[in-house]
């Protein structure tokens, strides 16, 4: 069973949302361990004020933490449904640590008329178009196996 670190961006109810349709699918995956989902949202570091040093220090060094320990990264790309191709900045850092360190990443797209980064296409495991049938996908996607699904789409 694989542990996931979910990284998403969880400022507005829409992305809520998003990160809670990921988490159902990946809940229902049989090969992730579903107490072994870390959603960076539920470990914000309370005790100190938001946006402090200690605050700061505490959730970097939470969440890298969290995606060095997990066995795989699932990240969804989008964070303004309105806007450009700009995913969000933490969400591509925590994806660019984990193809650092030859962690796994899964990638779910929900708007996808967007273009991909030619980084992330290349340095996915896999993609999921969310738009399409794509958490359906990830629920029964092999996590133990992890067999290369490329994102065949347009790059930028």
């Amino acid at each position: 069973m694989n542990n996931v670190y979910l990284a998403a961006p969880f400022f507005d109810d829409a992305q809520k949302k998003r990160i809670e349709q990921v988490k159902a699918a990946l809940v229902a995956n049989p090969t992730i361990n579903s107490d072994g989902i870390f959603i960076p949202e539920e470990h914000q570091f309370e005790e100190e004020p938001f946006g402090s040093r200690a605050w700061q220090q505490y959730v970097y060094a939470s969440d890298m933490r969290q995606v060095h320990r997990a066995d795989l990264v699932v990240a969804i790309l989008d964070f303004d449904m309105t806007a450009g191709n700009e995913p969000d900045s933490g969400t591509m850092f925590e994806v660019g640590a984990a193809v650092a360190e030859k962690t796994p990443v899964l990638i779910v797209q929900f708007d996808a008329k967007k273009d991909l980064n030619l980084m992330i296409s290349q340095g996915l495991t896999g993609y999921f178009d969310a738009s399409q049938n794509g958490l359906a996908e990830l629920a029964t996607y092999d996590c133990d196996d992890l067999r290369s699904k490329p994102a065949n789409r347009p790059v930028f």
